[in-house]
C-alpha cells in the first residue's frame, strides 16, 4: 500500500501531484475519445444515458484509483505507546488502542515492533503523548526523547546483590577514603574491601536496610583497582566487582611550623610530614633568643601569603605581637589555615582571643585521659592497614599487635556551635576540631602525645589523624573539575562536563577520540562520549589530564538496574511536576490538535470501488444496451 510507505514529506507531495495530474489527463483523454467516437462514428451510436454514464465513469475511476493509492488522512486521538525495555517479559502484551514497540535491549513480543531508539518510535507515531514502560527503565539515549511525555511505569524489583555504590573516583595519596552502598535481598551478608594486592582491609555487616560502609587508605599515587566482595550468610562469595580509584599526588601544602620548645610530639609530626612529602619550614624557640630549624621568617602578610597552613603551639600564640597577630588573622580570613596545638594551660587573654574567634573552651585546664574507640576492622584487616613497615623498620606478617595506648589531652570543650570535630574519644568528646574564619579555617588540637601511636606500631593511625587535620585546614588549591554524569559503562553514553576546547579521550588501546562540546550545555561545557572498551581512559584538555574508569558491559548488573530505575523515576517525577504546573494547564487546550494522531486511512474501500466501477464500464462498453443503429 503506497499510503503506508514512509517517504520524505516533499517527495510524497510531489508524487501525489504527479499521479493526480496523470490520472486527470487520462480521464480527460478518455472522455474526449468517447465524444469523438459518438459524433464521428459510422456504426451504432450510444443513446444519451449510455454516453452520460461512460463520461461520468472516466473521472470517477480516476478519482477512485487516486484515493486507493493515497487514502485521505485520518485524525484520531493519540493513543498510548507501550515501550518494552531491558528485562521486559516477552509475555507482556498491549491492550486495545495501544501500540507496542521494543527497544534494542528488550525481547520482541508478537505485537511489538523493533526500533533502534525511542526517538525513532515517536517519529513513526506522531502525536504520542503517553508512554507505558515495561521492564527495567529507559537507557540514557532515550531519556531526552521521553521528556514532556506522560510516563507510566511500575518499577521492577532490583536483582539480588549489590544495587547501590557511592565511592570517590579520585583521592589524594595518603588519605583515607570511604565506600558506601546498598545490597538487595541478602540479609546478614558481609561486604569486604580488598586492596590491589587482594588483602582485606575492611569489612562491614549489612544494616537492616541493606546499607554498608567500608574504607581504606590510599598509600601511593597511581591507578588502583580495589575490589568489593559480597559474601552471603554462609560466607560464600555472591558477587565481586572492581572498585577503580585514581590516587593522585596532590601538590603538598606549604606549611609553616612555629613551636615554643622542642617536644616528641613535634619530632614525630615532622617525621610524618617528611614521609608524606610535605615540606615544613620550622622555627623552634629554645630560649635566650635562640632558634632551631630553618632560617627565621618575619610573620607578616607577604610571608603568610606564601604558605597554605600555619601550625603553632600555645606558647607561640601568646608571644605574638599585635601586628603579627593581625597579620595572621588577616591571612586566615583570606584563606590561610591555622592549627593551634594546645599542650599546656591557656592564659585568660588567649581564652578571650579564641572566644572572639568562636571557640568557647569552658573552664577546664588540666589534662585528661583519652581512650580511643576500638576499631571495627578485624585483625587481618588491621594488619593490612598497618602495612609491612619500612626498609629500616620492617614489620613481620605475624607480629603481635600492641593495644592502643591511652593518650592525654587538655580538658577543653571543642564542641561548641559551629565547630566541626575532627577526632573524638570513646567518651564522645572531641579532641580536635575547627571553625571557619572568613575564607580560611582555625583548628584546635588538644592532644599532647599522639606520637605514642607510632611507638606502639600504629603509625597508620598517627598519619591518618594528622593527614585529616592538614587536609581540612590547609588553603584550598583550585584545580580543573571533570564531572561525569552517572557511571561510565561500555557501549553506553556518558556525559563529560567541565571541558575545554580541544578535549580528547585516550582509550586503553591508545586511540584518541576528540570530543565535540554541545553548545546547548552552556557554561557547563558538556560532551557525550560512547566508550567501546572497558578499563582506564584518559581525558586530556590542554596541559591537564584526568583518568576515569569504564566498567564492562555486563559487570555489576545490579548497579546498572539501579541506575536505570533512579533515572526513570526522576523522569516520571519531572513529567508529573510539569503536568501540575499552571503553564502546562493553560497550554493544554492549544495543544489539543497537536495531541491528535494523523495517519492515512484504509485503501481497500477505494480500491474496491474502483474495481466495481471499472468492471461496470467494461461490461457496458461491450454490451449493446443503449446503442442505436445509424439512421434510427
Amino acid at each position: 500500500m503506497i499510503g503506508a510507505i514512509d517517504l520524505d514529506t516533499g517527495l510524497q507531495s510531489g508524487l501525489e501531484t504527479a499521479i493526480a495530474g496523470l490520472l486527470g489527463f487520462a480521464a480527460v483523454l478518455a472522455m474526449a475519445s468517447l465524444i469523438l467516437r459518438q459524433y464521428r462514428g459510422t456504426g451504432a451510436r450510444a443513446r444519451g444515458w449510455r454516453l452520460a454514464l461512460l463520461l461520468i465513469a472516466q473521472p470517477s475511476m480516476a478519482a477512485l484509483l487516486y484515493l486507493a493509492l493515497f487514502p485521505p488522512l485520518v485524525y484520531s486521538e493519540a493513543g498510548t505507546l507501550v515501550v518494552a525495555t531491558a528485562g521486559a517479559s516477552a509475555s507482556d502484551a498491549t491492550i486495545a488502542g495501544e501500540t507496542g514497540i521494543a527497544l534494542p535491549e528488550a525481547v520482541v513480543s508478537a505485537d511489538s515492533a523493533r526500533v533502534p531508539d525511542l526517538a525513532t518510535a515517536l517519529r513513526r507515531h506522531p502525536g504520542t503523548q503517553r508512554l507505558r514502560l515495561l521492564g527495567a527503565g529507559l537507557e540514557p539515549r532515550d531519556r531526552d526523547a521521553a521528556r514532556g511525555l506522560t510516563v507510566e511505569w511500575q518499577p521492577t524489583p532490583l536483582p539480588r546483590g549489590l544495587s547501590g555504590l557511592w565511592a570517590p573516583r579520585e583521592v589524594a595519596a595518603g588519605a583515607e577514603f570511604s565506600v558506601s552502598g546498598r545490597v538487595e535481598a541478602m540479609p546478614g551478608a558481609v561486604v569486604e574491601l580488598l586492596d590491589p594486592g587482594l588483602q582485606r582491609v575492611d569489612r562491614s555487616i549489612l544494616a537492616a536496610d541493606g546499607g554498608f560502609r567500608v574504607g581504606a587508605i590510599a598509600r601511593i599515587p597511581g591507578l588502583m583497582n580495589f575490589r568489593l566482595r559480597l559474601r552471603d550468610v554462609r560466607q560464600n562469595v555472591a558477587e565481586e566487582i572492581e572498585l577503580p580509584l585514581s590516587v593522585v599526588a596532590d601538590m603538598p601544602p606549604r606549611v609553616l611550623v612555629l613551636a615554643g620548645a622542642p617536644s616528641p610530639e613535634l619530632k614525630y609530626l615532622r617525621r610524618w610530614a617528611l614521609d608524606a612529602g610535605i615540606k615544613l619550614h620550622t622555627q623552634i624557640d629554645v630560649g635566650a633568643g635562640l632558634q632551631l630549624g630553618d632560617a627565621p621568617l618575619s610573620l607578616n602578610a607577604p610571608t603568610l601569603a606564601g604558605f597554605d597552613l600555619v601550625v603553632l603551639d600555645e606558647r607561640v600564640w601568646e608571644g605574638l605581637g599585635e601586628s603579627q597577630r593581625a597579620a595572621l588573622l588577616g591571612a586566615m580570613r583570606d584563606g590561610l589555615g591555622v592549627l593551634l596545638r594546645i599542650g599546656g594551660p591557656l592564659s585568660p587573654r588567649t581564652r578571650t582571643q579564641l572566644r572572639a574567634l568562636g571557640f568557647e573552651l569552658g573552664a577546664g585546664a588540666d589534662s585528661v585521659e583519652v581512650r580511643l574507640p576500638p576499631s571495627s576492622a578485624d585483625e587481618e584487616a588491621t594488619r593490612a592497614r598497618i602495612g609491612p613497615g619500612t626498609i629500616d623498620a620492617p614489620r613481620a606478617r605475624d607480629e603481635a599487635m600492641a593495644e592502643l595506648p591511652v593518650l592525654n589531652r587538655r580538658a577543653l570543650t571543642l564542641d561548641g556551635a559551629g565547630a566541626h570535630s575532627l577526632l573524638r574519644g570513646t567518651d564522645g568528646k572531641a579532641f580536635a576540631s575547627w571553625r571557619s574564619t572568613g575564607r580560611g579555617r582555625l583548628g584546635l588540637w588538644t592532644l599532647s602525645d599522639s606520637f605514642r601511636l607510632t611507638l606502639v606500631g600504629r603509625d597508620d593511625l598517627h598519619g591518618q589523624w594528622w593527614s585529616a587535620a592538614f587536609g581540612a585546614l590547609a588553603r584550598a588549591q583550585p584545580k580543573p573539575v571533570l564531572r561525569i554524569d552517572g557511571e561510565a559503562r561500555q557501549d553506553r553514553r556518558v556525559s563529560l562536563c567541565g571541558l575545554s576546547d580541544g578535549a580528547l579521550v585516550r582509550t586503553p588501546q591508545g586511540q584518541n577520540i576528540h570530543l565535540l562540546i554541545d553548545p546547548a550545555s552552556g557554561s557547563e561545557r558538556c560532551a557525550a562520549f560512547w566508550p567501546t572498551e572497558a578499563g582506564w581512559h584518559l581525558l586530556r584538555q590542554g596541559e591537564h589530564s584526568q583518568p576515569f574508569a569504564v566498567r564492562g558491559r555486563d559487570e555489576a548488573p545490579g548497579l546498572l538496574a539501579s541506575e536505570l530505575r533512579e533515572a526513570t523515576l526522576m523522569l516520571m517525577a519531572q513529567a508529573q511536576a510539569q503536568a501540575r504546573s499552571p503553564t502546562a494547564a493553560a497550554s493544554s487546550p492549544a495543544n489539543s490538535v497537536a495531541s491528535a494522531q494523523v495517519q492515512r486511512g484504509a485503501s481497500w474501500p477505494w480500491f474496491l470501488g474502483w474495481l466495481l466501477v471499472s468492471a461496470g464500464v467494461w461490461w457496458l462498453e461491450r454490451s449493446r444496451r443503449g446503442r442505436v443503429a445509424q439512421g434510427e
